[in-house]
């Protein structure tokens, strides 16, 4: 049983890794499908107790090598949760024969934020942290990234150039975003620790009519991952600084919400799990985000309490129990209970 809950470790906690996507192209094969579906079910604790089964993620991706150095990487979300319709989430080449300069181009991740570097599928909760949610977006956008380093190095790093309008959206105006994420790793081949921090400036052409000058948008944040044997322990800090607009929302592939004028915002969560030898893994995340700095009654706390059964290396079982504490007067801030049984192929 400890060989199995170590194998599960392995393979389910996030690892630090620095590729955008969820999976590594297979170097013996031209051509990999793979994906994963995330069936959920969820109860709202509202006045009228409202419940529905959704599809949280279903995914379908391709990716491959070709000689030399280059890897493809494809995946579309089928399910119709965010936008109704089957969408482009990623589609990018790289180039990786360099390992301090490996290079990529197309539409990934962002190359910010711990929990956003985590693949959908190895999320220790079943939805991550309302301050990642709100202030990494756009979680998914167009733009080239220079990227090296992995988990044996004492240093790894990302730096990418990007549009700064989201997913499948060109750029309106001439300015671009800056976006870098830098880990230090002082134990390196045990993988003890891993501290480091993310930076994100941009413009964009302004959204308030008769604006003459573009919007601004910083972001910056700070991470710590820290793994001992069974037990591992996540906490990331994140401030916003946006002028003239911001976004609310977005989640993994949503558009989110543009929102006239300026506004400071900040967050944080922290996360502790422990593996057990019977593959199931205690969860429990505490996290606080506010709103607006400027205002006095515009945050929120949640405690996500959660389990996860680990039926083999590609079926798991997740519930979370959300305990919600809000000033915000928002009738959608109430107490969740969720469940989603996920398969990774």
């Amino acid at each position: 049983m400890k060989k199995l809950a170590i194998i599960i470790i392995s393979i389910w906690l996030p690892l630090l890794g620095y590729s955008q996507g969820c999976t590594d192209a297979d170097p013996d094969q031209r051509i990999k499908v793979f994906g994963f579906i995330q069936p959920e079910y969820q109860y709202n604790f509202s006045e009228n107790g409202t419940n529905t089964f959704v599809f949280n993620r279903a995914r379908v991706g391709v990716t491959g090598s070709i000689p030399y150095d280059f890897q493809y990487y494809v995946v579309a979300e089928l399910s119709p949760t965010f936008t109704g319709n089957p969408y482009l989430l990623d589609a990018f080449i790289s180039y990786n024969r360099f390992k301090w300069a490996k290079m990529a181009l197309g539409q990934f991740k962002s190359p910010f934020s711990l929990e956003l570097q985590t693949p959908c599928h190895k999320l220790n909760t079943i939805y991550r942290s309302h301050v990642v949610v709100e202030l990494a977006a756009p979680l998914r956008d167009m733009g080239f990234m220079v990227f090296g380093g992995n988990d044996t190095t004492l240093i790894k790093y990302q730096f990418a150039i990007m549009n700064g309008t989201g997913i499948n959206t060109i750029d309106g105006n001439a300015g671009k975003d800056f976006v870098t994420r830098v880990l230090f790793q002082p134990f390196k081949a045990q993988k003890i620790l891993a501290i480091g921090g993310s930076v994100r400036y941009g413009t964009s052409a302004p959204k308030t009519e008769g604006a003459t000058t573009d919007d601004t948008h910083l972001r910056y944040g700070f991470e710590g991952n820290f793994k001992m044997k069974n037990i591992t322990l996540q906490a990331e800090y994140i401030y916003g600084e946006d002028v003239g607009s911001y976004l609310t929302g977005g989640g993994c592939g949503g558009p989110g919400t543009v929102v006239e004028g300026s506004i400071d915002r900040q967050g944080w969560y922290f996360t502790a799990m422990y593996m057990t030898s019977w593959r199931l893994q205690p969860v429990v995340k505490y996290e606080y985000y506010d709103s607006d700095v400027s205002q006095s009654d515009q945050f929120k706390y949640i405690t996500t309490l959660g389990v996860n059964y680990f039926f083999n290396d590609w079926t798991r079982l997740q519930a979370n129990y959300l305990l919600v504490n809000s000033q915000q007067g928002d009738d959608m801030l109430n107490n969740q209970l969720m469940l989603q049984l996920q398969v990774v192929f």
